[in-house]
């Protein structure tokens, strides 16, 4: 039996330092397509993806945008939305598989690793995969899966400077179950790293209390880009 092709769409902008290692998970997988979008990179992304032999497409910046844009070149019926920074677990493309698989099951999403030492990234961590789990909220950096035709029933990810992930989730619970799967992805600490653990997460906080009682996303996004932390 051929199995159902996964395509991978990856967003990148300026992430020539951290494709090779992320690409690399797919060197040996069968059953699997990478196309990577990107945003209008200054630097060798690009040429670096190329290198590496995955599709790329070159288009405005902006994640949502770009998301939809390889979701919308991507040939295989299952879509893996994965962030540059983020590397798959060994076995990724069975687990997708089999938890798309499962009754009543519209989406999955990976546990949360983060790569760096110490006890806070520990309690984040913790933090995430506990509101994954309970509130079947899973976000971006967790590498969200679905099959592409639920996907584009829903009409893709909103047109939004950012939340377009947490936006996404809240459709498609009311759809069928989001499931937590047991293996987890590693990302990099460097959204931490840049403001703190506890800012960081207190940033974040603010913008989905935002996102939820109405405030304008564009607004948000200006606020997030103050505090230095770019949404793409």
């Amino acid at each position: 039996m051929t199995l159902p092709l996964i395509s991978v769409i990856i967003p990148t902008l300026n992430e020539a330092r951290t494709l090779p290692q992320t690409l690399s998970t797919f060197s040996e997988v069968l059953g699997v397509e990478v196309v990577v979008v990107d945003g209008g990179s200054g630097d060798q992304t690009v040429a670096v993806a190329k290198g590496l032999g995955v599709q790329v497409i070159e288009s405005a910046p902006g994640r949502s945008h770009q998301l939809n844009c390889g979701a919308a070149a991507a040939s295989g019926p299952l879509l893996l939305f994965l962030h540059a920074d983020t590397r798959l677990p060994e076995g990724f493309d069975r687990t997708i598989r089999q938890t798309l698989a499962q009754p009543g099951v519209v989406a999955g999403a990976f546990r949360l690793a983060i790569d760096g030492p110490g006890r806070g990234l520990r309690w984040v961590e913790w933090g995430v995969n506990l509101r994954s789990r309970l509130l079947q909220m899973p976000y971006g950096d967790q590498a969200i899966f679905l099959k592409a035709e639920i996907f584009h029933e829903l009409g893709g990810f909103p047109d939004l400077p950012m939340m377009e992930d947490f936006e996404l989730m809240r459709r498609l619970r009311k759809v069928g179950k989001v499931a937590i799967a047991p293996s987890a992805v590693v990302t990099s600490d460097r959204r931490w790293r840049t403001l703190g653990i506890l800012r960081t997460t207190l940033v974040n906080q603010i913008m989905v209390v935002g996102y939820l009682l109405g405030v304008d996303p564009h607004k948000l996004a200006r606020w997030y880009r103050r505090l230095g932390k770019p949404c793409n």
